[in-house]
């Protein structure tokens, strides 16, 4: 056990570790949040700071504005899009701020911003044609008319000032039936008659293509988003040719090419690749010398980032896990409150987690696999307090006969006597990792779960089954896997007992 320990310890530390250019060129990370109008601005500014010659990478899905603004001051991403109205609502918290007081205000948080992109992609409410037209339906304000409507939502306008609460209040809209959706999702409910009403982004591409119609904003609630780049104050600096070259963006992007490149992705199925190569004068090229993997490459590749977060994560969850086992059942008064302080873990939202381990560790493998080594706890030190306690107290009284020390008594007779018990506490650890890791993908760990939030954001069931069929092989292989291991780890009369 402790060799297997050691090992998996060495594999977390070569996890965690950070990858630099191996040639000494600046390094560059852009970002995008979990939205495909996002994943193509961030791919063109990979594809302009990778034409410059920089090192540059694309750390796709962060989820919402908080994790890609905490990541920006961290360091871990160097710059992403962002949009004014969201800048001056949720990251200054100045409704309606000047050119310049944006600029100062992001200043003061070490971040720089850049003028327009030359679009703008504003929040708006719309509704199918029909619905709107038999409801009478025409603005904002009628909504206040109909509260018998069905609302769908996204779950950050839900949440944000400028969403939803200041928009019911403005508009005094008393709605009775208001669902949180994810914002694909949204569209595929309003397209089936779910919901009668949802938030959309106006370069959105699928808003012509259901034939929705757009509620004007007549009390004029909504800001101006306009698209902007948001970066490190140092990267200028430390990358100027990068930072030149991905400012060529700056009031370059018109409202109909944006939309233009949304329709490509999200319905003609191109590639995030091919999507922002129209953006860019001259960006074909530049993408053809990055070609996409093939499909049996990006599975591979998801598949083993996601192997690896979930057995750093079982490592430490081992090593952790196994000792506060020990120590609750030795200290019978403090085992329960231990065991409950630790199943506290479990009851925190993973996405909150996330964001709260953000600022502390940026985006990436450390954020994921710290999430998952607490969520993995509680399986392991539950079954090793239970195997402990549940060992005959006449097998304890001989192993005092024997005259052997605590320490040894632990490791040559209570710890094997509980190793069925413990190794099923690692196994369900294992296995409900393989599960949660796919949320990681929110906070740019990749794995397995980029494939299905780009499945569900572009409505491609193919790319959900690229995530959601690997990852429930690996469930299968875990399970082989432990039964393999019970042979070695646990001793034989133990087996054959279990059975």
């Amino acid at each position: 056990m402790r060799r297997v320990a050691a090992l998996l310890l060495l594999f977390a530390a070569l996890v965690a570790s950070g990858r630099a250019s191996a040639d000494g060129a600046p390094r560059v990370v852009a970002g995008s949040k979990a939205f495909p109008e996002s994943w193509i601005l961030g791919e063109a500014l990979r594809i302009l700071a990778a034409e410059s010659g920089a090192a540059a990478e694309h750390a796709k899905n962060l989820g919402g504005t908080e994790i890609a603004v905490a990541a920006l001051r961290t360091g871990a991403i160097d710059i992403y899009v962002e949009y004014t109205g969201t800048v001056d609502e949720v990251i200054l918290r100045a409704p309606g701020a000047e050119a310049a007081q944006r600029k100062a205000g992001l200043a003061a948080l070490g971040i720089g911003v850049s003028e327009r992109l030359g679009f703008d992609d504003s929040y708006a409410l719309a509704m199918r044609a029909d619905v709107a037209a038999r409801n009478g339906v025409h603005t904002i304000g009628d909504l206040a008319r109909k509260p018998d409507l069905r609302l769908g939502l996204s779950h950050e306008f839900l949440g944000r000032a400028d969403g939803f609460p200041g928009l019911a209040a403005r508009y005094g809209l008393g709605q009775g039936s208001v669902r949180g959706l994810e914002h694909a999702l949204a569209y595929e409910a309003m397209a089936g008659g779910s919901i009668d009403v949802m938030d959309v982004y106006t370069t959105d591409a699928q808003i012509e293509r259901l034939g929705l119609v757009v509620l004007d904003d007549d009390r004029v609630f909504f800001p101006r988003y306009d698209a902007v780049l948001l970066y490190r104050s140092d990267l200028p600096a430390r990358a100027p040719a990068a930072f030149a070259a991905m400012s060529r963006l700056v009031g370059a992007i018109s409202t109909k090419a944006m939309t233009h490149a949304n329709a490509a992705l999200v319905i003609d199925h191109a590639t995030v690749g091919d999507a922002a190569a129209l953006l860019l004068p001259g960006g074909a090229a530049a993408h053809a010398r990055a070609p996409a993997p093939t499909t049996a490459e990006a599975i591979a590749k998801d598949t083993i980032r996601h192997v690896e977060l979930v057995l750093a994560s079982l490592a430490a969850a081992i090593v952790f896990g196994v000792p506060i086992g020990v120590i609750a059942s030795r200290a019978r008064r403090l085992g329960p409150t231990l065991m409950t302080l630790t199943g506290l873990l479990q009851t925190i939202p993973s996405l909150a987690l996330l964001a709260l381990l953000v600022p502390l560790l940026g985006i990436g493998a450390r954020p994921a696999i710290v999430a998952l080594f607490l969520y993995g706890l509680l399986p392991i030190a539950r079954n090793t307090y239970t195997g402990l306690v549940s060992i005959s107290p006449e097998l304890e009284r001989s192993a005092e006969a024997l005259g052997l020390s605590p320490w040894a008594k632990l490791l040559r007779i209570s710890l094997p006597l509980a190793s069925p018990m413990l190794l099923a506490g690692v196994k369900t650890s294992a296995i409900i990792n393989v599960g949660t890791a796919t949320i990681a993908a929110l906070v740019g760990a990749d794995g397995l779960g980029n494939p299905i939030l780009q499945g569900i954001s572009l409505r491609d069931p193919s790319l959900i089954f690229r995530g959601a069929v690997p990852a429930a092989a690996l469930a299968l292989v875990f399970e082989a896997a432990f039964a393999g291991l019970e042979r070695v780890i646990v001793p034989r009369g133990l087996r054959a007992a279990t059975r």
